[in-house]
């Protein structure tokens, strides 16, 4: 693998595509750090140390800590998230929309180009109901967040916040355009491996103070290794359904009759669930904080992160949208009709319907294990802080992103090195990305 980075510096297309790879990721990490106006800085970062555990921490995740520190990247990509995610939900309930998804890359930049008004609308609107709370927050100690709050500062807040995000998402998409791989997840994978350095620090102080045995420790980072690894191989596993073309004679030559396979993915969905589940639980339990009434205070204590009831429930949700999302996004009825029309079909099953029937039975069965597959992931900080008392914090949607994020990105790297007949990272097999 370290011949194969060498060699990837030896191509200069690719060699310059890293490098403005690297500068972008580089700009967007000096934004984060930039704040907005009007903020004491010193009570938001005391008001965020207790607000780990609502929607506010989660948002400051995704975010690459900007949120904390209230940049001007403070709502990060997320908007560009939900518009995407919107947008390909509506795509199959509205048949313009349909249709344009169906119309190769002219409809693909008209659908991203909703996307974009999408993308400003939510921020326009999150920056003001943001710019609205957080002149109602106080640190612990009781010191106001805002300095001036009012109407002059909400204006400025929802013109900063949302320039910052359209600045993200041009970021985005010259990463994509010109640089390696997706640009709006190397920017969330930038954003959640920057934490890396400040857990490392915090789980040596453990050590130093006593909380953590260094064989814990030792024992820790083993099974750390093992989850990598397994979730390496859950991403990349497939149930290969085979498929026989039939033989045409197109003028004088002849056509198909080969063998190939159906790639169905363990985990199609990959990590919208979770985003999804996450995103309802959390969002009643940080309204309730605000609301002083007996049920309001009971709801909080219900949906905290780390509880018996909110791990069930989010698991419960994790296993809805896998399905809900895999249907959505993958058409078995379209997938039939191709292979009917370029003369393939899988031995002993009836093109068509029939085809159609027997894909979305596997795919049933298959999405189980991978929902159960997430599910486990996703709660395994819970289980190792709750129940085994770790105080480390390991695993979740953070680590579904950056490894299937440094996945498609190893994966794009090889294929750049592959067509010019360099080896590429693994002297055997290749890197499957999450689309391949």
């Amino acid at each position: 693998m370290l011949e194969g980075f060498q060699n990837a510096g030896r191509i200069p297309e690719l060699r310059r595509r890293l490098l403005f790879t690297f500068a972008m990721l580089a700009v967007y990490r000096v934004g984060v750090a930039v704040p907005t106006p009007g903020i004491d800085g010193k009570a938001l970062a005391d008001f965020f140390d207790q607000a780990r555990n609502t929607m506010f921490g989660m948002v400051n995740l995704f975010s690459g800590g900007a949120l904390e520190r209230f940049s001007i990247f403070a709502l990060g990509i997320m908007p560009y998230i939900s518009a995407s995610i919107i947008l390909q939900l509506l795509t199959v309930v509205i048949p313009h929309l349909e249709r344009l998804s169906k119309e190769g890359e002219a409809g693909r930049r008209k659908i991203t180009q909703y996307t974009r008004y999408g993308t400003v609308l939510l921020s326009l609107v999150q920056g003001l109901f943001i710019s609205i709370g957080i002149e109602q927050l106080q640190s612990p100690g009781g010191s106001p967040i805002v300095f001036q709050p009012g109407w002059a500062f909400r204006g400025m807040t929802v013109l900063t916040l949302s320039c910052g995000t359209v600045f993200i998402m041009w970021l985005g998409e010259q990463i994509s355009e010109r640089g390696i791989g997706n640009g709006i997840s190397l920017i969330i994978f930038t954003g959640i491996v920057a934490s890396l350095p400040s857990a490392t620090a915090t789980a040596i102080t453990f050590v130093r103070e006593g909380e953590m045995g260094i064989l814990v420790l030792v024992s820790l980072v083993a099974f750390m290794v093992g989850v990598v690894a397994f979730i390496i191989f859950m991403e990349r596993g497939q149930r290969r359904v085979p498929v026989q073309y039939a033989k045409r004679v197109v003028g004088r030559r002849m056509y198909g009759g080969q063998s190939s396979h159906l790639p169905l993915k363990l985990n199609t969905s990959g990590v919208i669930p979770p985003i999804f589940a996450s995103s309802l639980l959390v969002f009643p339990g940080t309204i309730a904080n605000f609301v002083d009434h007996p049920w309001a205070r009971a709801a909080a204590t219900y949906l905290t992160p780390g509880g018996w009831f909110y791990d069930l429930l989010y698991v419960g949700l994790i296993i809805f949208f896998c399905y809900f999302y895999t249907a959505v996004s993958f058409n078995t009825a379209d997938v039939a009709d191709n292979m009917k029309k370029f003369g393939g079909y899988i031995p002993g099953i009836r093109p068509g319907q029939r085809t159609a029937e027997y894909i979305d039975r596997i795919l049933a069965r298959i999405t189980l294990v991978g929902a159960l597959y997430v599910s486990a992931v996703c709660v395994l900080p819970s289980i190792l802080i709750g129940r085994f008392n770790v105080p480390f914090y390991f695993g979740g949607t953070a680590l579904l992103i950056v490894i299937g994020v440094a996945l498609d990105t190893v994966a794009q790297i090889e294929t750049h090195m592959l067509t010019r007949s360099y080896q590429g990272f693994m002297r055997r097999g290749r890197i499957r990305g999450r689309r391949n």
